[in-house]
């Protein structure tokens, strides 16, 4: 059914209040939701199935972005993180753009890749084009490995040879290039690396070391982009203050590390959340940040419109699937994926950089307009007061007094809080 994401006041409630409204919203069950709660979420047992050693679960808070319209669709978003402002940053910054259309999408095909390292080829020129020569040999024997992933249209596309010089010679590099469909497809890319490895040596004439993929997914790109209105966002100033953020972190690589990292608190969020794997995605995204030059860069670009709007644009690799992995073992993610209602990892990964788009903007605007302290460190000043011992009951005074005072630490809260049980 048709989401609508705009849920005003959603903040002012409780999260019992925000499930039930969420479930109406994306039809999820109460089955579906009850998930949610730390209790009936991921349990040891399950986990003792996932990783080694298992003494327990960690949890992480999980919000729900709001605002979200991603090429004419709604989202509610769910994004898993231990920091205060990205959700709700992220969704203000939605609501900027969704009058405006909200964010547009587009991406390349779902293809990874995956390396096979040669070495002591004699002859390494001759071995690149030995290797050419048996393209075709090469994809059928590859593709044999995973018929079901040929049958949805997927499977090796092709292959490619780079002669890498290192400290221990020239290597012979192959990469063989995967339609992966709605993987993430690290199992499918290595399983036909481990194929093709023995074939290539024979090829080569060298013996093969290394068969795995790649996590520089340069040939699965999601871009993203949208306006932002300057009305809301606080004005011309504000605009022309985030044009200049963004151009420093464009040519600095120390302002550039700080500003990605702003663009990965939406993406990581929402990567985690849908039970995918956040170190794939964060190597793909920063190594994807290195210019041509070799210089570390901006990932995003935010420029001024025609008509004095701010229109922000954001392309990285996003290898995130629906199948396989924590996505179909982890309950929370689950329950968060069908909260998404996405049928493809194309439209997954369409939604999380729209996320990331949006909690960069965010942050952004935080720094031009108002300095990041004031408004990270006000939601900041709930976790500060929950760390000091205060109540449900007492978490809005306590909060407002260390913000009043302008003291957002664990012992002026434990003060305040002290003060608020005595009367004082």
């Amino acid at each position: 059914m048709p989401v609508n994401s705009r849920i005003p006041g959603l903040k002012d409630s409780s999260a019992q209040q925000r499930r039930t409204v969420v479930a109406e919203r994306t039809g999820l069950s109460d089955l579906d939701v009850a998930v949610f709660d730390p209790e009936r979420g991921l349990g040891v047992e399950q986990a003792d199935h996932m990783i080694e050693n298992v003494v327990g679960v960690m949890g992480i808070p999980v919000g729900v972005a709001t605002n979200f319209t991603v090429n004419g669709r709604d989202y509610l978003v769910p994004m898993a993180t231990e920091e205060p402002s990205v959700v709700a940053a992220a969704s203000n910054a939605a609501r900027m753009a969704r009058v405006h259309g909200g964010f547009h999408t587009s991406s390349t095909d779902p293809v990874m890749q995956a390396q096979i390292q040669i070495l002591d080829c004699p002859d390494p020129e001759a071995s690149r084009l030995r290797v050419l020569e048996a393209r075709t040999e090469i994809l059928e024997l590859a593709n044999a490995q995973d018929p079901m992933l040929v049958r949805f249209g997927g499977g090796a596309r092709d292959l490619t040879v780079r002669l890498v010089p290192t400290r221990t010679g020239v290597h012979v590099v192959v990469h063989i290039h995967v339609d992966v469909r709605d993987a993430m497809g690290a199992n499918a890319v290595n399983t036909m690396a481990e194929a093709i490895a023995p074939r290539l040596a024979e090829i080569s004439g060298g013996r093969t070391l290394l068969r795995i993929l790649t996590n520089k997914a340069d040939l699965r790109i999601t871009r993203a982009r949208a306006v932002f209105d300057k009305d809301l966002l606080g004005g011309d100033e504000v605009v022309d203050n985030i044009v200049h953020a963004s151009a420093l972190a464009e040519s600095d690589p120390y302002r550039a590390a700080t500003h990605n990292k702003g663009i990965m608190n939406g993406i990581t969020a929402a990567v985690l959340a849908t039970g995918n794997d956040t170190r794939a995605v964060e190597a793909g995204c920063h190594s994807h940040a290195i210019a041509a030059d070799g210089r570390y860069t901006a990932l995003s670009h935010f420029e001024k419109t025609a008509d004095g709007h701010l229109s922000g644009t954001l392309e990285v690799p996003m290898a995130v699937g629906l199948v396989g992995g924590a996505t179909k073992v982890h309950p929370v993610a689950q329950a968060a994926v069908k909260m998404l209602g996405v049928s493809t990892a194309s439209e997954l990964a369409d939604v999380i950089v729209a996320v990331g788009l949006a909690q960069n903007l965010g942050a952004c605007r935080a720094l031009a307009a108002e300095g990041i302290q004031r408004g990270h460190m006000s939601l900041h000043a709930r976790t500060i007061a929950a760390s000091a011992g205060a109540t449900s009951d007492e978490l809005d005074v306590v909060v407002k007094r260390l913000i009043d005072d302008q003291r957002i630490r664990v012992e002026h809260a434990e003060k305040v809080l002290a003060d608020l049980r005595s009367g004082h």
